[in-house]
């Protein structure tokens, strides 16, 4: 990542959660943080802001540890937006949008503060994704969630997001949806929303061995193992490249749109994290 970053002149990177495995954090002084964080991406690149959700893992330990700003992490909830003359981000907190968490915890607890009653969280963020969404004049439109929508992996769709944020982001015409949740890297065109779907999930564990049919015609790229995916934009082209650990490219993939004046943005996408 660091290598990659510096080549692009990366501008920040976004993390698609899942940010502490197994069970987040345990407070705000949990040497998880360093252990996992600031002492792995220490490549000067890599010094850049950094945005991210939390994932359900995440949930699991002390989400409000994670929910804080720096120098380099920029974590918030319900919904975050990222603007730039080029294109906007819309950073959208989809684990309590899963009826499972809540019915079925199983042997897991779950950090609900500010979250209950969830059904007003949710409620209040789908409203305030579908006001900006309409109110953006961008180029480019771009939500980040840490479950899958479209997956051909272990975890699939997610049928509470296919239900609620899926006509949401159907409605308003935005161009990727970008998560993390299957641990893997892939990359599905879906021919009815016109949303192009992007799985940044292979930040660590990965490997898993099971994928599901997909029509080969939508499902562009499916990477069982690690790595992570680059974004370079301006307000007339979007390149999309996927990336093995070795820096080694496994997916290209670009879209262009029509408008005179040009700038530039570029991320990096990491489990995720996008650079």
């Amino acid at each position: 990542m660091g290598i990659i970053g510096e080549k692009a002149q990366t501008n920040f990177v976004i993390s698609t959660g899942d940010n502490f495995y197994d069970d987040g954090l345990t407070g705000p002084d949990d040497p998880a943080f360093n252990e996992s964080f600031s002492n792995i991406y220490t490549a000067p690149s890599l010094q850049i802001p950094w945005y991210l959700v939390l994932g359900n893992h995440d949930y699991r330990g002390d989400a409000l540890a994670q929910l804080k700003i720096d120098r380099r992490w920029f974590c918030s909830r319900p919904l975050f937006i990222i603007y730039s003359a080029i294109a906007e981000f819309f950073f959208v907190d989809t684990t309590p949008f899963v009826d499972d968490y809540f019915t079925n915890p199983k042997e897991h607890v779950y950090d609900w503060r500010g979250v209950l009653p969830r059904e007003d969280y949710l409620s209040k963020l789908l409203k305030d994704l579908d006001v900006t969404l309409k109110n953006s004049r961008a180029k480019w439109k771009i939500v980040v969630g840490h479950h899958t929508i479209r997956s051909a992996g272990h975890h699939g769709n997610t049928t509470d997001l296919v239900t609620r944020l899926l006509p949401v982001l159907k409605a308003n015409k935005i161009d990727f949806y970008i998560n993390g949740h299957d641990h893997c890297l892939q990359h599905i065109s879906d021919p009815d929303s016109k949303i192009e779907f992007f799985t940044s999930g292979g930040g660590s564990k990965a490997w898993r061995g099971d994928i599901k049919w997909w029509d080969p015609k939508e499902l562009k790229l499916y990477y069982d193992g690690q790595g992570f995916m680059s974004v370079q934009m301006t307000k007339t082209r979007a390149d999309i490249q996927f990336y093995d650990v070795f820096g080694n490219v496994l997916h290209k993939w670009s879209k262009t749109k029509e408008l005179n004046s040009v700038g530039h943005r570029k991320a990096l996408m990491y489990e995720g994290r996008v650079v």
